[in-house]
């Protein structure tokens, strides 16, 4: 049974979804988003771009911003988090590389945007929020909008899921001080992993497992709130 909170957030996403999350108020905003933020900044994979604008940015963020939902920035959520600025959602799922069938692994839920857009091109997204009650409200949230290939759960995204393992690709949305070794032994051979790595200074890391090899690239800098939980402990 779904708590009185939780129960208002899938109501008030359903009712927001009966012209599929797109009214006179946003269509045009969302368009322009991707035309002037994203296609304008040099992404070019037309899955991402169809994913991009298939789903609606203003349908995860709080009602008091959603006027805000199609700026070219990130916006609070609630509990310390954010959801990204739009251009480093279409970037970092670009650099995922992802294709149809493929199985996705994301850490850091937040609010589901990075994972329904992931959805809208992978086979199957696993997801892992760290803080509680971000997680059950992602959960319903994407049930509500009929995202049926996105599993959600409450936990540590430093471990990632090895019982579904392994990933086509892994995409972290929080910045970790260093390279998490559980997500690279869970990526399959061939498969990506999109991380932010740095504290003060970060920039997006692009790992490709190669066998026993991962290949290293760096992209663009960026600013994102930290991961916590077990990657901030020293390995011994």
């Amino acid at each position: 049974m779904l708590g009185p909170a939780v129960a208002s957030l899938a109501a008030a996403v359903l009712a927001l979804t009966m012209t599929d999350g797109h009214d006179a108020a946003f269509a045009a905003r969302h368009e322009a988003m991707v035309r002037e933020q994203i296609e304008a900044r040099g992404v070019r994979d037309p899955a991402t771009l169809a994913a991009m604008r298939a789903v609606a940015r203003h349908l995860f963020v709080p009602e008091s911003l959603r006027r805000e939902a199609y700026a070219d920035y990130p916006l609070p959520i609630g509990h310390g988090q954010t959801i990204s600025q739009p251009y480093i959602v279409a970037f970092m799922t670009e650099a995922a590389g992802i294709t149809a069938g493929e199985r996705v692994l994301e850490i850091g839920t937040g609010s589901g945007y990075q994972a329904a857009v992931l959805a809208r091109i992978a086979a199957r997204v696993f997801s892992i929020e760290i803080v509680t009650p971000l997680a059950e409200e992602a959960r319903q949230r994407l049930a509500a909008l009929g995202c049926t290939n996105v599993s959600v759960r409450a936990g540590d995204g430093y471990a990632g899921w090895p019982e579904h393992a392994p990933f086509d690709a892994i995409v972290v949305t929080a910045a970790a001080p260093r390279l998490p070794e559980p997500l690279l032994a869970q990526l399959a051979d061939g498969g990506r992993l999109v991380i932010p790595v740095g504290d003060e200074l970060q920039e997006i890391l692009i790992v490709t497992r190669r066998g026993d090899r991962y290949d290293q690239s760096r992209s663009l800098p960026v600013r994102f709130v930290p991961m916590t939980g077990a990657v901030r402990h020293p390995p011994r």
